[in-house]
């Protein structure tokens, strides 16, 4: 979710539910320590539970940087042994750590010893490499070797204090594949993670991939501790609302109005704070998903944000097209 959960997206999705942890886009240790730590981390109060994801291979560069974000407020760390993209890849951190369960382990146990948090881990159930021969059946398939590689990542930061993991069900393929090949063409495996959470039953699992509805998630949560929604929440955010109610027992959430209306005043915050209202009004363009009107909620706000003048008035002509 790089450049997707910044701190005006998940303002904005607090407003649909006030119990979900949300998460950061993932961050690097180095840009934290040796760069602008304040515009990286600040975040609304209002975004509490709200987790740092951080992306790294050296221990004490996330020791550090796990610091940091304690000292901002943030109520859990995490670390992404996930993601599949070349520039992450090249950087030594996502997904291609998980070849390196000791690494990762020593990751998590400095993390650990440096922050009163908890420290959770996502990950994939395995990698392949672009270039391996018979691509094809390594990644729809899901081998003795690839078992044993999972059993010992899951191992290793388990013994090293991991509060829990969050797997995404689906291999992932380094080098060469797009992040969104990543997260479509590899068969989810539900299954697989299901296993984990018997192999490793005082481990909390919670299951990413492919939940898209109220329904999905109620299933999932009769095996899995949580289920974790990347981009189904973000085009729908109005799933976060039905899950509070459904999941958490939440009441409704605010009307269409109301909720643009808090938005306007927070834009207002921001834009005098030298923001660009499209920053924010980016995020918002699903709120009407599939609704009456979607399309000319979008447009008046993805056009209209981008005029030189544009402000948080913008927010108050969408609650009268709501309306």
């Amino acid at each position: 979710m790089m450049d997707w959960t910044d701190r005006h997206c998940r303002y904005f999705l607090r407003g649909l539910s006030p119990g979900v942890l949300l998460y950061t886009e993932m961050i690097t240790a180095a840009a934290i320590l040796r760069g602008d730590s304040q515009r990286l981390l600040r975040f609304d109060a209002e975004e509490h539970p709200v987790a740092l994801q951080l992306g790294g291979s050296s221990p004490a560069d996330l020791a550090r940087a796990a610091a940091v974000g304690a000292e901002f407020g943030y109520d859990e760390i995490n670390l992404n042994c996930g993601c599949p993209s070349d520039r992450v890849r090249h950087g030594t951190f996502g997904a291609c750590l998980m070849s390196e369960p000791e690494l990762v382990a020593d990751c998590v146990q400095a993390m650990r010893e440096a922050v009163p948090l908890p420290v959770t881990v996502k990950l994939r159930i395995g990698t392949v490499a672009s270039d391996e021969p018979d691509l094809d059946r390594r990644v729809g398939s899901f081998d003795a070797r690839d078992q044993e590689s999972l059993h010992r990542f899951v191992a290793a930061v388990q013994a090293a204090g991991a509060a829990a993991i969050i797997v995404h069900a689906r291999k992932a393929v380094l080098g060469g594949w797009s992040p969104r090949d990543n997260r479509e063409v590899p068969p989810l495996r539900h299954d697989l993670a299901a296993a984990l959470r018997a192999q490793f039953p005082t481990l909390p699992v919670v299951l990413n991939g492919g939940l898209r509805d109220v329904a999905g998630v109620q299933a999932a949560l009769g095996s899995f501790d949580g289920v974790m929604l990347g981009r189904e929440a973000y085009h729908r955010p109005a799933l976060l609302a039905e899950l509070g109610q459904a999941v958490l027992g939440e009441p409704a959430a605010p009307s269409l109005p109301q909720q643009l209306e808090r938005m306007a005043q927070y834009a207002a915050r921001e834009v005098q704070r030298g923001e660009r209202l499209a920053s924010i009004t980016r995020h918002m363009l699903g709120l009407l998903s599939h609704a009456p009107r979607a399309r000319e909620f979008r447009r008046l706000l993805s056009e209209g944000a981008r005029a030189a003048d544009a402000g948080p008035d913008l927010l108050r002509r969408a609650i009268a097209l709501v309306a």
